[in-house]
């Protein structure tokens, strides 16, 4: 069997395909729970994860979130950023450079992301910067 791709999910496309469960994202969470995909997380962006299941607008209790997380934290492979961390390319947004030091500490076959701030780094980065439904298309998954 092919070894799943070793991806990096930024926190927008995780929080849609796990709290719109019927949503377009949908096809990205059946593609980690096959095993299609691997996660990569890190420290930094498993909190960023956690932090953002609390914002109000998603209206969800504290078993809700947990079960979200239940249903995504088990199919990822934690990854420690080493220090000091790996050099990134430069990027506009601060809280961007947590996901790109993770596609490099962990070796990472895609970054993933609807972000246009990260989505500019294609060919930048030491691994391909996809949309979620470049990544489906090329699983061959439709989204």
């Amino acid at each position: 069997m092919k070894r799943p791709l070793r991806v990096v999910i930024d926190t927008n496309l995780v929080l849609s395909a796990l709290v719109f469960a019927g949503g377009r994202l949908a096809p990205l969470r059946l593609a980690w729970q096959a095993q299609r995909v691997l996660p990569l997380v890190s420290r930094a962006t498993a909190a960023e994860l956690m932090r953002t299941l609390t914002y109000p607008k998603f209206k969800l209790a504290d078993h809700e979130q947990e079960e979200l997380l239940a249903d995504y934290l088990p199919y990822c492979k934690t990854v420690r950023i080493p220090s000091p961390p790996p050099a990134t390319p430069s990027c506009r947004d601060p809280f961007d450079v947590a996901f790109l030091e993770l596609a490099l500490a962990g070796k990472a076959d895609a970054l993933v992301s609807g972000d246009k701030d990260l989505l500019s780094l294609a060919g930048k980065l030491a691994c391909p910067v996809l949309t979620a439904e470049q990544l489906l298309t090329g699983l061959g998954i439709e989204g």
